[in-house]
């Protein structure tokens, strides 16, 4: 059995001169590591003390299936070192990130991924010994050998079971996933390092080389010829290298077929669904539903065409906003704690004593500093320990979304950690947003309800209808777009640029109605999205957003009894399969309501947008 999978960041570091050094901020405002390890020296203490236990689960190969006993304490034995593993990585990660200049911790961080990676080896083989350890086994463990809290995850390996191959076949499917993978890393380092984009003049007339991060920043631009040459020039090469990308993309959809074939899964999409136990339903409710109620899009797309004085818009037009710029406003760090607690009092005090908790023991690295990891995390579950949360903030209004939304995952992980042994102190990407953006919802609402002029008002209404565009439609629209993809190759086709490029265009079209005009630029997107190789992954932002809205729905109705659901949905962990975890709060996301919850309220707040405006 590998080490609890240990939550990392996908951040890259911006080293700026001018920033300060991290010894010119205060202790109060950098999170306290000292909870984990008091010092290095502990650290290496610890280290030292693991590192010798690898050796040990030699101990157990062979033997676990045949013996209640040696089974119990190889897990408990594989516990222990997990959780270990787990505070040593978190103690040296947050170090390294806070300043990413320091040889020091890198160096610590190359020796606890290694140790890692041995651990994950030399316990390789308690899964497959698991698998093959008859019923009445796993029971007398279970019952009589300390085990009783595995009772689900001995249910969920046996629920796996049955597309679980012999063991000879598990290792050529081992052997074989660096080939099938191979079409992420050829597409990866292809866009991202290879691709050489066009120059174009920006809004002020200078040159500048067009990127990833330019091409999103001038969607915002006011400049809608810039945002128009921009988007062009991004496209361009995808354009130019279409024949390419469209292998790279037909090797990808085959390698996850060929994978779900060998399993003897009906589906590629039963197949991604099945890891968290998600009913190809609940994907099929969410593309079933939306396309139901494509109305309030295809709304704020005719309200952007109105607004920006076009015959049509234009994908580039799609997040610029339609309103006279408000004075931009910027917050201090105490205004925009005091926020984040007063948009959360409707969850009582068990969750808002628990985010002073967090902010006043220095759970939270605020500001940016030299060589400081840059973006925004938590750190997620790290048994023994509480979760710590880092920022880069700068004062503005999505830093203090950012807050609130970290801090939602902050408060998953705490309240998991609390109320879960180790086996379940973890939770699935599919609920991993829920929490995250209940808190963003309840915040937008708080900014709302406290806004002093109109201009404030619309900007947070656009700022959520521009949200609910990116994170729930668009993200639906790729999931659309993927199954139908996935669906014609295990037909038996091989889709060409053509046909990829008439697919995309048909999804998008459909998705933004009359209003929009689909230049020919859009019709490659499915030639430059990263996601599209993470095999059924996006729609899960989409439900994850509809889930918090319909928990906040609840919570707006009910008060105390959806609180209560919702803190145990907080408590719950790996217990229950996502699903149930989610239908115990009072969301069943098989069904259409919770979809609606976001259509539901981004059609209020259209009304009172065109009440207002």
């Amino acid at each position: 059995m590998k080490p609890k999978e240990i939550l990392s960041n996908r951040f890259s570091a911006d080293e700026v001169a001018s920033l300060p050094e991290r010894s010119e901020i205060k202790e109060s405002d950098k999170w306290d590591v000292t909870h984990i390890f008091a010092n290095d020296a502990a650290w290496e203490e610890e280290f030292s003390a693991v590192q010798k236990k690898p050796e040990k689960y030699s101990e157990f190969r062979g033997k676990i299936s045949g013996s209640a006993a040696s089974l119990a304490e190889c897990i408990k034995f594989d516990e222990e070192v997990s959780i270990s593993l787990g505070k040593l990585y978190l103690y040296v990660m947050l170090q390294k990130d806070s300043d990413l200049r320091v040889n020091l911790y890198r160096g610590m961080h190359d020796r606890i991924s290694n140790l890692i990676t041995i651990v994950g080896s030399k316990s390789s083989f308690i899964l497959p010994e698991i698998n093959s350890t008859p019923d009445e086994i796993i029971e007398e463990a279970i019952q009589k050998h300390g085990l009783a809290e595995y009772r689900h995850f001995f249910d969920d390996l046996r629920r796996k079971k049955a597309y679980t191959l012999s063991e000879k076949e598990e290792m050529l499917m081992a052997l074989s996933a660096g080939v099938l993978n191979g079409a992420y890393e050829v597409f990866s380092i292809f866009s991202d390092a290879d691709l050489q984009f066009p120059s174009v003049k920006d809004e002020n007339g200078n040159e500048i080389e067009i990127s990833n991060g330019r091409f999103y920043a001038s969607l915002y631009s006011k400049d809608a010829a810039y945002r128009e040459r921009a988007y062009k020039a991004f496209y361009k090469p995808f354009i130019d290298y279409s024949n390419t990308f469209s292998v790279i993309f037909n090797n990808n959809l085959k390698g996850k077929i060929f994978n779900a074939r060998a399993r003897n899964f009906e589906s590629s999409l039963q197949a991604a669904l099945h890891a968290n136990n998600i009913p190809v339903a609940v994907y099929d409710n969410l593309i079933d539903t939306v396309n139901a109620n494509l109305a309030p899009m295809h709304r704020w797309a005719e309200i952007k065409r109105e607004r920006l004085g076009k015959d049509k818009i234009h994908p580039y037009d799609a997040y610029v906003t339609i309103f006279d710029t408000a004075d931009v406003k910027k917050y201090s760090w105490s205004e925009a704690v005091g926020l984040v607690l007063d948009s959360l009092e409707v969850m009582g005090t068990g969750y808002v004593d628990m985010l002073k908790k967090a902010f006043n023991n220095r759970w939270v690295d605020v500001y940016e500093t030299a060589g400081k990891r840059s973006g925004a995390y938590s750190s997620g579950c790290t048994y023994g320990t509480h979760p710590y949360v880092l920022m880069n903030f700068s004062g503005m209004l999505n830093d203090v979304f950012t807050l609130a939304h970290e801090m939602g995952h902050n408060m998953h992980s705490w309240f998991t950690g609390e109320n879960q042994p180790f086996v379940y102190a973890d939770y699935s990407i599919f609920l991993a947003e829920v929490a995250s953006t209940f808190n963003e919802s309840l915040l937008l609402e708080h900014l709302i309800k406290i806004s002093t002029t109109k201009e404030e008002k619309l900007s947070l209404m656009e700022k959520y209808l521009n949200s609910v565009t990116a994170t729930f439609y668009r993200q639906t629209m790729f999931a659309e777009f993927e199954k139908t993809v996935y669906s014609r190759v295990e037909a038996g086709d091989a889709l060409t640029v053509e046909e990829l490029r008439e697919l995309y265009k048909s999804v998008y079209s459909k998705y933004w109605g009359a209003a929009m005009e689909v230049d020919t630029e859009e019709e490659y997107t499915w030639a430059r999205v990263p996601h599209f190789y993470y095999n059924f992954y996006v729609y899960q932002y989409a439900t994850g957003m509809a889930a918090s809205e319909a928990l906040v729905s609840l919570v707006r109705k009910e008060g105390e009894p959806a609180v209560n659901r919702y803190l145990n949905f907080l408590k719950a962990g790996k217990s229950d399969y996502a699903i149930n975890i989610l239908r115990n709060a009072g969301v069943d996301m098989a069904k259409p309501d919770a979809i609606k919850a976001v259509i539901t309220k981004m059609s209020t707040i259209l009304d009172e947008m065109e009440r207002m405006a």
